[in-house]
């Protein structure tokens, strides 16, 4: 299939929300961030070319103020909290979480509040207080109580479930974790932001793209590419700051 015939439905789908003077809607989460990096340079130009606000989960053990002097030259750029140190602390049998039951709970959320008070420290404004977990898993026993530290924002992977603080996922992963370990097939990738789109148009949450610079393949920036390069050309398609997104979650009484 040529690469016109790949993208087409997504065209035809913004072209029906600009029909019924709508917005389709999007927004991207990049995980991983920790220092400047060439791939981070790439991602932080692309997103800039295109003028989409990326917002950056930073791993707090590990970054510095090498990456704040790099985003203060990157004004689209947001960076939200990533655990505390992406270490797994699950069992070789189970899935990797940092933030899962397998510690004191009290040590868990001590990390986590470290991890805030450290990003915000280091980027001030640029910073928003949501926590991302590492493998987008978190004990849900641990979310009451993610408000109680200074959170006021949860995003993991997937539908959202009500909880006592704004839920903001992504919900379109351009990765192909159990397969290449690459960039998915770009058109399984567009009929799934396709699909997400239909699910919006009836009261579903917008688009949540999520990628990981640091492993990207050629593959992986070329679709970043030309989605950036679709949706800026469809007058029905906006691509939102995530502090837009945690407002409008909050002002609902999630």
């Amino acid at each position: 299939m040529t690469p016109d015939r790949i993208w087409q439905p997504l065209v035809e789908e913004l072209a029906r929300w600009q029909r019924a003077g709508r917005k389709a809607e999007f927004w991207l989460r990049d995980d991983d961030a920790v220092d400047p990096t060439p791939a981070l340079d790439r991602l932080l130009r692309l997103t800039g070319e295109f003028a989409v606000p990326v917002t950056l989960a930073v791993i707090p053990a590990r970054t510095d103020e090498k990456l704040v002097a790099r985003l203060d030259e990157a004004p689209h750029a947001t960076v939200a909290i990533h655990g505390w140190a992406h270490r797994n602390h699950a069992p070789e049998d189970q899935k990797k979480q940092e933030l899962g039951p397998h510690r004191p709970r009290e040590a868990v959320l001590d990390d986590l509040a470290r991890g805030l008070s450290h990003v915000t420290g280091l980027h001030g404004a640029r910073a928003v207080p949501m926590l991302v977990p590492p493998w987008n898993r978190i004990d849900a026993g641990l979310v009451s109580d993610l408000g109680s530290i200074g959170f006021t924002a949860l995003s993991v992977y997937g539908p959202p479930k009500p909880a006592s603080l704004a839920v903001i996922n992504s919900n379109a992963d351009i990765m192909d974790w159990h397969g290449t370990r690459g960039c998915s097939d770009h058109g399984l990738l567009v009929q799934a932001i396709v699909a997400q789109l239909q699910q919006a148009f009836d009261g579903g949450e917008p688009v949540g793209l999520l990628t990981h610079h640091l492993v990207h393949d050629e593959s992986a920036w070329l679709f970043l590419e030309r989605l950036f390069a679709v949706t800026a050309q469809a007058e029905g398609c906006a691509w939102l700051p995530i502090r837009t997104l945690i407002g409008r979650s909050a002002g609902k009484g999630k």
